[in-house]
């Protein structure tokens, strides 16, 4: 008798695994259907000894002091601050907008005061209802379609309008020239990768782990008291009230034969391309070595859930499946599929350690 079943041994999964273990003394059985651990934080080497992330780029990065020190104690960190470029009529300008983007878009020689006055003349005031909506309040229509109007129909398989707005005011404004895309306190990489501090995290005599393994096939002949599921909600109940929608990734990895190929970790393409962004992850990890590998990220409706799809109607669905897992006395629901979120890393370890914390 397990004292607790846990489906999914992405970061939420294996971090409550770990605090139920070493905290309780439970016994956990902790199952993934998958061939690895550490769910889409999953990275390792490729045959030319780059370490690659293997379900797209994972950054960390919080201001959650509790949160980084909790996860410190399983690993070393690569000090690295994240830069994104995108390609925007035939240029690499910084993302997040700020200074240097709009004064090398436009040749402007634009300070704090003069951007704020140049973006005044251009925006189209209007009430927060949707995505688009954010930004052309913020930067007008002309910056809307270069920047996020192709790139958001790529990553969603839906226009700007139909998403809720949080989508695209993720992505700040800046009136400096501050290039980092994310300002949080604590930013850095595992200095072994996310697999390596996840392999930590649950090495401990009270876990069980079963890769390759199919909940739905083990149920009902290993027993149990408790069950925290990680995996999509909507699954969970067998689709009773309908699907929610999820977009997938085709990830396209190259090997390149020169030290860097582009220079950033990330460049996004929101025009005509196909793939939304390419990523070259050696950059974040700091790995040195004459080879690199590059990999192109092509959006997809089907396939590996990745992103819960943040429209209205969805979390409405959501809620509903909420309603009915408030019903179940001894069952959990966390992660970004178990709670149809859009969440960070630091935000589904956040919302782990919270449910430990009530259970």
């Amino acid at each position: 008798m397990f004292d607790y079943l846990i489906v999914g041994a992405g970061l939420a999964g294996c971090t409550l695994a770990e605090r139920l273990a070493s905290q309780r003394g439970a016994r956990v059985l902790l199952v993934e259907k998958r061939s690895h651990i550490a769910g889409n934080a999953y990275d390792g080497y490729d045959d030319s000894g780059v370490l690659v992330h293997r379900y797209g780029a994972h950054l960390f990065h919080t201001n959650d002091r509790e949160v980084f020190q909790y996860l410190s104690w399983f690993t070393d960190w690569h000090h690295y601050l994240h830069r994104v470029l995108t390609w925007v009529d035939g240029q690499l300008l910084p993302l997040p907008i700020n200074l240097d983007t709009l004064n090398q878009l436009y040749g402007l020689s634009l300070t704090a005061e003069t951007m704020e006055a140049f973006l005044a003349s251009r925006r189209e005031p209007r009430e927060a209802r949707n995505s688009e909506d954010v930004i052309v309040s913020q930067l007008g229509r002309e910056l809307f379609e270069k920047f996020f109007d192709r790139y958001t129909r790529k990553q969603w398989g839906m226009a700007a309008s139909e998403l809720e707005p949080e989508v695209c005011a993720r992505v700040p404004i800046r009136f400096n020239r501050d290039g980092r895309y994310f300002a949080d306190t604590y930013q850095g990489m595992p200095k072994q990768g996310f697999t390596r501090m996840v392999e930590r995290m649950i090495d401990h005599p009270g876990i069980k782990l079963m890769l390759n393994t199919d909940f739905a096939e083990i149920k009902e002949v290993i027993p149990y008291r408790r069950l925290i599921f990680t995996g999509p909600i909507d699954e969970y109940f067998r689709y009773a009230l309908g699907r929610l929608p999820y977009r997938s990734l085709r990830f396209e990895f190259e090997r390149i034969q020169r030290e860097q190929f582009q220079p950033a970790c990330v460049v996004n393409y929101p025009n005509e391309f196909d793939f939304t962004r390419i990523i070259e992850i050696k950059h974040a990890t700091g790995q040195q070595c004459p080879v690199t590998t590059i990999v192109r990220e092509y959006p997809m409706a089907h396939g590996e859930p990745y992103y819960p799809v943040p429209a209205r109607k969805n979390r409405e669905l959501y809620e509903k499946y909420a309603e009915e897992a408030a019903k179940l006395s001894d069952v959990f629901f966390v992660g970004r599929l178990g709670q149809y979120r859009y969440l960070n890393m630091d935000q589904v370890v956040r919302e782990a350690l919270n449910l430990f914390e009530r259970l």
